[in-house]
């Protein structure tokens, strides 16, 4: 055999060897449990489900007090000084604000954990009682998570509010809890000023920024006692109060969900719940430790936040806090010339829904795009060598060639986000493999997504980092037990073949209580079995892949019966058609009384701008090109070639869309904090169009 011949075949046949040896491993494995009958699998590594990571802790109290004692001396929370703000106008003429962020500074874990101790003193010295509900309303900052941990040293449950949430969803929370004291922001003081006369229970409010509006001080009145966070601090320092702690079966925390149907509903978590989730979730991370720095942004309302900064304390790791509109050097409200959180911080590890990453990746592409030439053939080439080698051909970029593109290409890539990031956790919505694909070459960091509800605290699966498929969302986590039961009116039966399929049960020490004041639908989603096992009726539909990895195929509620019998399952559809370029947001519409579906359609600005000035169509401001017939023809032929590449049905593809110019956020009312569609909202939202486009 010729040195040539040898040079071709020797990598062939190790990438074949690696390739079998990959798809061997057993990630998942059947599992013996009780309760209703289905396919069940655990983790490969774990017998019996994980309850705790540290010898002896069974409460999130006592783990940020064993976290504070042993890294006394290192830095725990970080946060930027705000050196100015600034009004820009745009050339259209509207008004926008722009932060000058200073550097880091940092509290230690000893000093934060005296701030605690102090607030919780002055929490009891201003009347709050342990049998008392507190909320938190506010965005992520270092307050946020000092005054949760403040309220877990008095076994004081937290009621968790996302910052974005509308009038009626606040009230209706803070009633049915009969919250008697409030922590704060600036902003959402004001929001609670507006509404003072509709809530029954509210006696103190206490603001996080040192500066109370005199607006506010007179609307408070006698009602409420209004202090700020750092007077409460205050009077705990002088008059320290004795801990009452909590144990492993008390409800640490009611978060509402952010209410993508209807009101929002109080899931009651325990510390035993929450504890689960965090220490299954640092079994598979690979190396955490005390070096690691996370960058802080998304909601700590949301249970993928909150489970995040519970475990990088607990692992001696540094939490710098940002925020979605400050991440980048890029970002809406950064000043230019100032850094961005994450060039900031450098973090080696963070948390993202996959929105985040989207805009990430859409953003360098734009980049490349504009700049083209010998910049955009290298950055092509060089992706495409990486893709090569990430879906295991031995002739890719490995070795030498991978550290040659990262330093001549993927370099600047990495330094959007800091240049250190290591491992980045992804969920709240499904990933795209484009997005994955573009996130593990560009940033050169495995993406572990996970698959979790409110309910289940975030517990479910997670994809081991050195899993490289795409589509799948990994095994039982360690904490979990994953079943699959049979929706035959679905067609979705264990016994299909090739892979068990069905709706998807999550069951172990990480499921929750239920729903706060809601036994009816607490009854209908939640079962123990004979065996004391709590397990959680998703609504999601999966399939087991052999190695024991979950891909999540449908959901139960999001599925219509066109009128000539087939079904349309919405999220899958959405799922498929949001990867067009054109596209920034989605949302499918079926109808039982029609026999096609129709879309609504936020446009993604800066591609549809860029295909308009490629093909010399004038236009006046981005409104108008969204309403002129060739840009919408051009964005729904998008549509169908992203359908026709995940095989989609005819009547699955919508026949008519309606394109809008204005995108889709927290702050309208149309999508979550976590950036899921509340589908009913934008149904009513977007009534006309939709009736015009079943009529036209």
């Amino acid at each position: 055999m010729g040195p040539y011949v040898a040079g071709v075949l020797v990598p062939l046949v190790v990438t074949i060897l690696l390739q079998n040896r990959r798809s061997r491993k057993k990630r998942g494995l059947p599992a013996d449990v009780g309760g209703e009958p289905g396919y069940a699998i655990r983790n490969s590594r774990f017998n019996a489900p994980v309850e705790t990571a540290w010898d002896g802790i069974t409460t999130l109290a006592e783990l940020f007090e064993y976290s504070c004692k042993k890294h006394y001396h290192k830095k725990l929370l970080g946060t930027r000084k705000l050196l100015s703000r600034e009004m820009e106008v745009s050339a259209d003429g509207r008004s926008f604000e722009k932060l000058h962020l200073g550097d880091y500074e940092w509290l230690s874990y000893g000093q934060a954990f005296e701030i605690v101790c102090n607030f919780s003193s002055g929490l009891a010295l201003l009347g709050h009682q342990r049998e008392e509900r507190l909320a938190i309303f506010a965005d992520t900052c270092e307050e946020w998570l000092m005054a949760l941990q403040s309220c877990f040293r008095r076994n004081v449950t937290v009621v968790t509010i996302y910052a974005s949430l509308g009038e009626e969803a606040l009230c209706y929370s803070l009633n049915q809890t009969e919250v008697t004291t409030v922590i704060c922001g600036q902003k959402e003081l004001k929001k609670l000023v507006d509404i003072s006369g509709q809530l029954d229970t509210v006696k103190r409010v206490i603001c996080i920024d040192n500066e109370i509006p005199s607006s506010a001080i007179v609307a408070a009145g006698s009602n409420w006692v209004l202090k700020t966070f750092s007077e409460v601090e205050t009077l705990g320092r002088g008059n320290p109060v004795d801990p009452d702690l909590p144990l492993a079966a008390d409800i640490a925390v009611i978060m509402y969900t952010s209410g993508s149907t209807g009101l929002p509903k109080g899931v009651m978590m325990t510390h035993r719940n929450v504890l689960a989730t965090a220490s299954a979730v640092l079994t598979i991370v690979p190396g955490l430790g005390s070096k690691d720095v996370y960058l802080a942004y998304l909601p700590l309302a949301h249970i993928l936040e909150l489970a995040a900064e519970t475990i990088v304390p607990g692992i001696g790791g540094s939490i710098g806090y940002g925020s979605p509109l400050t991440l980048t050097d890029t970002s809406n409200k950064i000043k230019k010339g100032t850094k961005g959180d994450a060039s900031a911080l450098s973090p080696t590890v963070m948390a993202a829904v996959p929105a985040i990453l989207d805009r990430v990746r859409d953003g360098v592409r734009k980049k490349v795009d504009a700049a083209g030439g010998l910049s955009k053939k290298l950055f092509d080439l060089a992706y495409s060598r990486r893709l090569s080698a990430i879906n295991g051909n031995w002739l890719g970029a490995w070795g030498l060639e991978r550290h040659f593109w990262n330093l001549l290409v993927f370099k600047k890539v990495q330094a959007i986000l800091g240049g250190r990031i290591r491992f980045i956790l992804s969920g709240g919505a499904p990933l795209s493999g484009d997005t994955q694909r573009f996130i593990n070459i560009c940033l050169g960091a495995p993406i572990g997504q996970g698959y979790g509800l409110t309910e289940t605290c975030a517990g479910g699966t997670f994809s081991d980092y050195d899993d490289t498929s795409v589509g799948r969302v990994g095994p039982p986590l360690p904490c979990s037990y994953i079943k699959l039961i049979d929706w035959a009116e679905g067609g979705y039966l264990t016994s299909d073949s090739p892979m068990p399929r069905g709706e998807i049960v999550i069951g172990g020490p990480n499921v929750t209580v239920g729903y706060f004041k809601n036994e009816e639908k607490t009854k209908e989603v939640y079962k123990v079995d004979d065996r004391g096992m709590s397990w959680f009726y998703t609504g999601d539909v999966g399939q087991f892949h052999a190695d024991g990895c979950l891909e999540i195929i449908d959901r139960k509620k999001d599925i219509v019966k066109l009128q000539h019998g087939e079904y349309v399952s919405l999220g899958k559809v959405e799922a498929a058609l949001i990867v067009s370029p054109y596209v920034d947001n989605i949302m499918l519409h079926a109808d039982p009384f029609h026999s096609y579906c129709v879309a609504i359609v936020v446009a993604a600005q800066a591609a549809v701008e860029d295909w308009a000035r490629k093909h010399g169509i004038n236009f006046g401001d981005f409104q108008e090109l969204c309403q002129k017939e060739e840009t919408i023809k051009e964005v729904y032929a998008s549509l169908v070639k992203a359908a026709k590449g995940v095989r989609l049905e005819k009547f699955e593809i919508p026949a008519k869309i309606k394109l809008l110019s204005e995108a889709w956020t927290p702050e309208s009312g149309l999508v979550t904090a976590a950036l899921k569609l509340k589908r009913d909202v934008i149904k009513k939202a977007f009534s006309q169009e939709l009736a015009q486009l079943y009529s036209s």
